[in-house]
C-alpha cells in the first residue's frame, strides 16, 4: 500500500512538472487556463467570443485566469519580430474588449508569445479607442460600394483573394 501511494504521488508530481513546462513553452502565465483555441491541451475547441453590438467576433488561442484577471493570449509561430507587429496589437486588443464585454472583467494587458520573444500589451484606454475608431472605419470601408485598390505591390494583387471579380487587377 505505502508502494502504491509513493508510486501515484510520484506520477502526480510528474503530471504537474509536465504540465508547467507545456504552459511556459506556450507562453502562458500562471494561473488557470479557461479557454483554449488550440488543440495542444487536448481540450475541445471553444465557442468563439462573441459581442453583436460591436459585431465582433475572436478566438484567442488561450484565456488564463490569474488573481481575479483574464488575460487573452495570442501566439504567433512566424518570424519573431523586435517588437510586436500593430495588426497583432490590434488582434489582441480585441480579445480584450471581448473579455471586458463578455466576461465584465477589464484586462490590464494581453500577451502576444512569438517563438523567440513574448510581449506582454498593456490594455489601455487609449488602445481601447484607437481599436474602436479602426473598427468604426472598417464598418464604414464594408459599406462601400466603389472601391479603388492600391496596385503598387504587382506580388499582393497576384495573390489577392478578390482578384476574380476586380476590374483594376493587374494582368
Amino acid at each position: 500500500m505505502l508502494y502504491l501511494s509513493l508510486a501515484l504521488l510520484i506520477l502526480a508530481l510528474l503530471f504537474f512538472w509536465q504540465s508547467s513546462r507545456q504552459q511556459k513553452s506556450a507562453g502562458l502565465p500562471g494561473g488557470r487556463v479557461i479557454y483554449t483555441d488550440t488543440r495542444a491541451w487536448g481540450s475541445r475547441l471553444e465557442q468563439p467570443l462573441f459581442d453583436a453590438k460591436l459585431g465582433l467576433t475572436g478566438k484567442p488561442d488561450y484565456l488564463v485566469e490569474q488573481k481575479g484577471q483574464i488575460i487573452p493570449i495570442e501566439v504567433k509561430s512566424g518570424r519573431t519580430p523586435e517588437a510586436p507587429y500593430d495588426s497583432h496589437i490590434y488582434q489582441l486588443a480585441a480579445y480584450c474588449l471581448l473579455v471586458d464585454k463578455i466576461y465584465g472583467k477589464r484586462p490590464p494587458y494581453g500577451i502576444i508569445h512569438y517563438p523567440a520573444k513574448t510581449f506582454a500589451v498593456d490594455y489601455t484606454p487609449a488602445l481601447e479607442v484607437s481599436l474602436l475608431d479602426l473598427l468604426a472605419e472598417m464598418r464604414r470601408d464594408d459599406t462601400r460600394t466603389k472601391v479603388d485598390c492600391s496596385h503598387a505591390e504587382p506580388a499582393r494583387c497576384v495573390k489577392c483573394g478578390f482578384r476574380n471579380v476586380c476590374e483594376q487587377k493587374l494582368a
